[in-house]
């Protein structure tokens, strides 16, 4: 099939989602797929405020139409919610397409954490984005139920894959400073919920591998702990190997995708029990869930490392490839009259 995929989230980006949908392309034209993406580098592109190294497309409409027309894709997946997301679903709906889409990100907390918008408002917008689709695929049961509840249809489950080749347990000297050594990975943003982690009066060494636009100030405010900037690769998972304990401070993801790489590595992870860690960690095997995240630090460094590489082990992206494919919508399964009824429905506020 010919599959296109439109995304306002792509390199030099690195998160969850650029991962997700590039493994997924790769595995795709591996399965003998013709895949088209559709992200911000083939646009004119400004910083997105307060986080610059987000570019955000400007006016895409028109490139966007050039390029579906030219690649006549069999099925349009839509996985964000930016200008290239809205742009091509402006696209879908005019012609009468059928697209689905995906939720990777709860914009409502990430925007909420940075300005006063109700969070309610941002589900409004949210359900009305996703409303014309086939389907909106989700990361995880917790995801799934979470949505339902606030009157999202069409959900379907789509996991996510871990490469255990370069996710795996190496010995711990990449690492240095005195144990344990907690690490956490990821984004350094406010969403994240950093500072909880570095506030946590454990004995060892903190380690925080990533960037991001409160690098600067934890740095100075906490210089006991080791920032790394980002590592890729095979330099990522050794610092992942190298961990006692792998911490996810993060109250707001949808799955967590760096807890799966950590448990690849034999590190068990230490988090809230909230939407993501409640799907991802097998309590009391894996990781350990607490309110107290100090108090699942403790426990989860007695677990046992081989068990969290076996259950990463069930974790593949052709697996997870798989899901998605059998979620899409060939574009011609939709008739303008059923896009016009959806749109057309009361909006729920």
């Amino acid at each position: 099939m010919r599959i296109a995929i439109v995304t306002d989230a792509w390199l030099p980006q690195v998160n969850g989602v650029v991962t997700t949908l590039g493994r997924t392309r790769d595995e795709l034209i591996r399965a003998g797929h013709r895949v088209k993406m559709l992200t911000p580098a083939d646009h004119r592109t400004l910083p997105c405020p307060t986080y610059p190294e987000i570019r955000i497309s400007v006016l895409p409409y028109r490139g966007v139409r050039r390029t579906l027309d030219a690649f006549r894709p069999d099925c349009i997946h839509i996985a964000t919610e930016g200008p290239l997301g809205f742009a091509a679903r402006r696209y879908c709906v005019r012609r009468g397409l059928a697209f689905t889409t995906s939720y990777h990100t709860r914009f409502p907390q990430y925007v909420r954490e940075r300005a006063p918008i109700p969070v309610s408002w941002m589900y409004a917008w949210l359900r009305r984005f996703h409303r014309p689709a086939a389907a909106t695929l989700v990361p995880t049961p917790a995801v799934r139920d979470e949505l339902a509840a606030r009157r999202f249809r069409g959900l379907r489950l789509w996991s996510r894959g871990v490469d255990v080749d370069v996710f795996r347990p190496a010995p711990k000297a990449t690492l240095t400073g005195p144990r344990p050594i907690c690490l956490y990975m990821g984004r350094v943003a406010v969403e994240k919920n950093v500072e909880a982690f570095l506030q946590l009066g454990v004995p060892g060494t903190k380690y925080v591998v990533g960037d991001g636009p409160d690098l600067a100030r934890l740095r100075t405010e906490y210089p006991d702990a080791v920032f790394t900037g980002y590592r890729f690769g095979s330099e990522l998972a050794a610092h992942l190997a190298a961990a006692d304990v792998f911490v996810f401070p993060s109250r707001t993801d949808t799955f967590g995708l760096a807890m799966l790489e950590a448990m690849a590595c034999g590190t068990p992870v230490a988090a809230y029990p909230v939407t993501g860690p409640l799907d991802v960690i097998d309590e009391g095997r894996t990781g350990v869930l607490h309110e107290d995240l100090g108090v699942a630090v403790r426990r989860a460094l007695t677990l046992d490392r081989g068990i969290c590489r076996q259950a990463a082990l069930e974790k593949s992206w052709a697996r997870a490839t798989g899901e998605f494919l059998g979620h899409l919508a060939r574009r011609d399964n939709v008739t303008r009259q059923d896009v016009a009824q959806v749109l057309s429905s009361p909006v729920d506020p």
